[in-house]
């Protein structure tokens, strides 16, 4: 229901304003237009005050505090990642919370302790070669995780196996008429 028609049912009651024709809808009609965008501009307010429910200017106003922009594809990572780099912070060096924070890359991005002392690596679990954007993605990391950490980042391709897997025959992949980067991010484990 609009406010022009609201503003019409309260006054209804009353029985001396000329509600649907004249002057006075003409007011009433006005006023509503005027409340309706009032409302509309507060509910996007509300909706960007909010990251979770953020879809613009929200989220943009979020980045602008941080010191990188997640690379994600979606609103959605692109929340969950500012989610995950507004959690960083001096008490981020456990593994667990380390892994919580690398979800600011904007990918699922995986640290582990190697065997070699003082050295970790990042991998790239749902991403088949070097994702894209990773320049960002590295300098956002190397912010995250602690400068004393050598860190090895571990990439993953994928095999004539996955891709028997996945497709079956060759007459398959034809028929996508994919290309080789399309084909490989189709093979995810």
């Amino acid at each position: 229901m609009s406010y022009a028609d609201s503003l019409k049912e309260l006054l209804r009651p009353l029985g001396v304003y000329a509600l649907e024709n004249g002057l006075g809808a003409g007011l009433l009609s006005a006023e509503g237009t005027a409340l309706d965008g009032c409302s509309e501009a507060l509910d996007c307010v509300e909706r960007e005050m909010f990251l979770a429910t953020a879809e613009g200017d929200g989220l943009d106003a979020v980045e602008a505090l941080l010191t990188h922009r997640p690379v994600a594809n979606s609103v959605s990572q692109r929340r969950e990642a500012l989610a995950a780099l507004l959690r960083v912070g001096g008490d981020s060096f456990t593994l667990p919370a380390i892994n919580d924070n690398l979800t600011g890359c904007g990918l699922n991005a995986v640290a582990k302790e190697s065997d070699t002392p003082e050295t970790v690596e990042v991998r790239f679990p749902e991403v088949p070669g070097i994702p894209d954007g990773f320049a960002q993605m590295q300098k956002i990391i190397e912010d995250i995780l602690p400068c004393h950490l050598q860190i090895n980042y571990i990439f993953w391709y994928i095999t004539w196996a996955m891709m028997e897997t996945r497709f079956g025959t060759w007459e398959t992949v034809a028929d996508g008429s994919l290309s080789w980067k399309t084909l490989e991010k189709s093979v995810i484990p």
